[in-house]
């Protein structure tokens, strides 16, 4: 069964979805950091993430270049009994990434490359030695669709979001393919890179991923909020209260 891992920056927001029993793991990155913790300090906050949910590991991310990645891992395994890092590394063109990832093998330290979109590479991670390696699934559909749609790009400049049922379906299996074709992958050559489905953006695509039964989705904490509820569930337990509600008042008094 696919792990989830909690895609944040908030103490608050991790705290809360660690208490629901459901996380085994935290990813951050750039962005979530400016959504979420914009103006704090970044490494006071980061160790506060690593203890608040140690041993799980917590992905962060650094520089999207070959010394920056390797001065930030550096940076990051330096805290002192925070040894539950994960070192976020960019799937770089020019392969530096994959450089990096070799490096940081090497000295025993974790890696998620991360930002994937194909089969090549995720293959070319697990190569490098990856801990983790990240597909973001609704990049990988909006690539695919921008490719079937040639007005895409012209309709987004125009504010039009209204996506064409006849492109969006090819694009999704696009997407839900190259996870399923990773994991048989990963599985066959019995890798001990585990896959990561990023880039969440409603309870659908849990859905949907969960076909493809990748190893962990981290989700952001406004999907997961969602997720628990459902109109039925609640006509289901208001019946069922209603229900107890009668029959405590007929119930033979002992």
């Amino acid at each position: 069964m696919a792990e989830v891992y909690v895609d944040s920056a908030s103490l608050e927001e991790i705290e809360k979805f660690i208490g629901w029993g459901i996380a085994t793991g935290v990813t951050t990155n750039q962005k979530i950091f400016l959504e979420k913790a914009k103006g704090c300090n970044f490494e006071e906050q980061a160790k506060k993430i690593l203890q608040l949910v140690y041993p799980l590991p917590v992905s962060l991310e650094g520089p999207n270049n070959y010394q920056g990645i390797l001065d930030a891992a550096d940076r990051y395994t330096s805290w002192r009994g925070l040894n539950n890092v994960v070192i976020k590394v960019p799937m770089l063109g020019n392969g530096d990434g994959l450089r990096a990832v070799k490096v940081l093998s090497e000295k025993g330290i974790k890696t998620n490359v991360t930002a994937c979109m194909t089969l090549n590479q995720t293959f070319l991670a697990a190569c490098a030695g990856a801990t983790y390696v990240s597909l973001f699934y609704n990049r990988m559909r909006d690539w695919k669709y921008s490719l079937l749609d040639p007005q895409w790009e012209w309709k987004q400049s125009n504010g039009i979001k209204e996506r064409e049922p006849q492109f969006l379906e090819p694009a999704t299996e696009y997407a839900l393919d190259t996870i399923d074709m990773t994991m048989e992958l990963l599985e066959e050559e019995f890798c001990e890179t585990k896959l990561i489905i990023g880039s969440i953006r409603s309870p659908l695509d849990i859905e949907e991923i969960l076909t493809a039964r990748p190893h962990i989705i981290t989700i952001p904490t406004g999907i997961l909020e969602k997720m628990p509820a459902h109109s039925a569930t609640d006509a289901a337990l208001k019946d069922f209260d209603k229900a107890w509600a009668e029959f405590c008042a007929s119930e033979k008094k002992l």
